[in-house]
């Protein structure tokens, strides 16, 4: 009987053995300060560093990291999230953990990340010692999020915000913007009507019937990545 195989378990290191990092971010200061940063710390080992999600997925099969590092914008090509998605489906050969590093915590942000697949998400504001900490936890399989993190999805829990789908929050961003719906139309490829009718949706899920209306809504519950 033959079909697609499923992806490979993501590995977890053995007792004593280090915790195998690679490094995605797309500004190599960064990529330098965090791999002088993970030298100094026990029981982790730096096996590659990135510049780009297709240079990570390339490495990533090639290296077989126990933990990606991950950021969330990566320039040119895809982006973090797309990264993690293609890293935790097994299309790049054994699946890694993703720990998203970034200074990015709107909930669209989080959201995304997460139903992408990454095991943790932590701010780039954090200490080293819990950088080191999370690394560890996203290593065995274990959640980690950033205190503040972790805060807005508790909040989330209790007030679910809107759910919009990925047209509305493209519209939406453009809305921020101040463009008008002939020149979002233009900007997504669609017609002027079916602004209009994704606009109607936009303003009854946030409860306002004006574009500043929607606007001021989506910043005020981080909806805007």
């Amino acid at each position: 009987m033959t079909g697609s195989a499923a992806p490979a378990n993501p590995p977890v290191p053995g007792a004593g053995d280090p915790v195998r990092i690679l490094v995605c971010d797309d500004h190599t200061v960064v990529r330098a300060g965090l791999l002088a940063l993970l030298d100094s710390a026990p029981g982790i080992e730096v096996v590659g560093e990135a510049g780009t999600g297709e240079e990570a997925l390339a490495l990533a099969a090639r290296l077989a990291p126990d933990v990606v590092l991950m950021d969330l914008q990566l320039g040119a090509g895809i982006d973090g999230v797309e990264t993690t998605r293609r890293l935790t489906a097994g299309s790049a050969g054994p699946v890694p953990h993703v720990l998203v590093l970034t200074t990015y915590d709107t909930d669209a942000d989080i959201t995304r990340a997460v139903s992408a697949g990454a095991t943790g998400y932590l701010l780039k504001a954090e200490r080293p010692e819990e950088l080191f900490a999370a690394i560890r936890s996203a290593a065995q399989g274990r959640t980690a999020l950033s205190g503040p993190v972790a805060g807005r999805v508790m909040a989330g829990l209790r007030s679910p915000r809107p759910t919009l789908t990925d047209r509305e929050g493209d519209i939406l961003s453009q809305l921020s913007r101040g463009l008008g719906n002939r020149e979002i139309a233009r900007a997504l490829f669609i017609s002027e009507a079916t602004v209009k009718t994704h606009l109607r949706r936009i303003y009854d899920k946030l409860g306002v019937d004006t574009r500043a209306g929607a606007v001021a809504v989506a910043k005020e519950r981080r909806l805007l990545p």
